[in-house]
């Protein structure tokens, strides 16, 4: 009898687990880290790996902006700056892509201090 209901037991945290995805929230954006996938109030946003890598960084952060040399470590493993404009394009391109069509931009540039989110 109890190796009868163990399968189903087995079966049935499965798919609990399976339900309890780990999304990251913050106000209408959505990040399922194990698909890899971004919505912004329900519409799906497609992104590059390095968009995606500047985005779960900058979503960890909170409301502290981020700033070029840290982004530059986190994101691109550089402890130097090699000089180039990298972190300003991936973060204009992901501000194109995350704030496209929205009236309320959630990637803000704070100036002299870095890059954050905010809840729109």
């Amino acid at each position: 009898m109890l190796a009868a209901t163990l399968p189903d037991e087995i079966a049935a945290r499965l798919a609990a687990r399976v339900r309890q995805r780990p999304e990251i929230v913050l106000g209408e954006l959505r990040i399922d880290p194990v698909e890899r996938r971004v919505t912004r109030a329900g519409q799906a946003i497609a992104l590059l790996p390095r968009e995606y890598a500047l985005l779960l960084h900058l979503i960890r952060q909170g409301e502290r902006p981020a700033g070029r040399s840290e982004l530059l470590a986190a994101v691109w493993g550089l402890r130097f700056d090699p000089g180039t404009n990298v972190v300003e394009v991936h973060v204009s391109r992901l501000r194109a892509k995350l704030d496209r069509g929205f009236a309320v931009p959630m990637l803000r540039t704070d100036k002299g201090r870095g890059y954050r989110l905010c809840a729109a």
